[in-house]
């Protein structure tokens, strides 16, 4: 008389599933983690640029802000966000140097990833109006 034994361990459609599912996470996170290092990197240089230029009693100079930050990019190779694309808004609050973007990132096949990125980051020492 054979009893079958109790199984152990994972079986083959198992292992595969969970294999795969692994697979799946692993790809997108190495597809999209790029994304959101470049975010961090262009949320840091606009936030260093902000604490640089606006001190109270200066006129913000548009055109600097923008060289400093394509310099700033050129050098850490950020391509998903263009100066031009950084504008000078004014709110109650004060002055803010603002950001909205998409950037994408094909995954497999037809899929594409689309992160969208916004940020508002106060100039310093600009008074508000």
């Amino acid at each position: 008389m054979n009893m079958r034994k109790a199984q152990r361990g994972i079986g083959l459609w198992s292992g595969l599933f969970l294999f795969g599912t692994i697979g799946f996470i692993a790809l997108c996170v190495i597809k999209v983690g790029p994304l959101y290092l470049n975010e961090f990197q262009v949320n840091s240089a606009v936030r260093d640029i902000a604490s640089q230029h606006g001190a109270v009693g200066e006129s913000v100079d548009v055109a600097a802000i923008r060289s400093a930050l394509q310099k700033r990019w050129d050098i850490d190779y950020l391509t998903q966000v263009q100066p031009k694309d950084i504008k000078v808004v004014r709110t109650a609050g004060g002055l803010f140097l603002s950001y909205d973007y998409d950037a994408e990132v094909p995954l497999f096949g037809n899929i594409t990833v689309i992160a969208r990125f916004k940020a508002d980051i106060p100039l310093r020492g600009v008074p508000p109006g």
